[in-house]
């Protein structure tokens, strides 16, 4: 089993990693990181401590009534991608350890498409 970064818990949920295929387990937030455990195999999990943590990207949808995934870009190792069944409350926990102005929200769908237009005007 391996060994948690926390040593003290605030909230734990149900989530999916989306880490190449998908993975089923738990989310574990505490006072040193973010923690995703594989319910299945126990060498699966991630370990991110806060210090680590660059930005924290929600996608939300239907202003703010549905948040489908959320995804932790750190500093070293890339970015992360989750969704969990309460993210509303994931993200309200780690608003305490992260910094409010490195939690964003990702582009909506219009707004890629309009970004698109205008990098199609300007390399002509």
């Amino acid at each position: 089993m391996v060994q948690s970064l926390n040593t003290k818990v605030d909230f734990i949920t149900d989530a999916t990693a989306f880490t190449g295929l998908t993975d089923y387990g738990k989310i574990m937030i505490g006072d040193k990181g973010f923690e995703f455990y594989n319910s299945r195999d126990t060498r699966k999990f991630v370990q991110i401590p806060w210090e680590e943590v660059d930005y924290v990207i929600a996608s939300v949808m239907f202003k703010g009534k549905w948040i489908p995934r959320y995804a932790i870009q750190t500093k070293k190792n890339g970015t992360f991608t989750f969704s969990s069944k309460q993210p509303k409350k994931v993200l309200r926990e780690m608003q305490e350890y992260v910094a409010p102005d490195h939690m964003v929200q990702s582009l909506g769908f219009f707004d890629v498409i309009k970004r698109a237009f205008k990098t199609m005007g300007k390399k002509k």
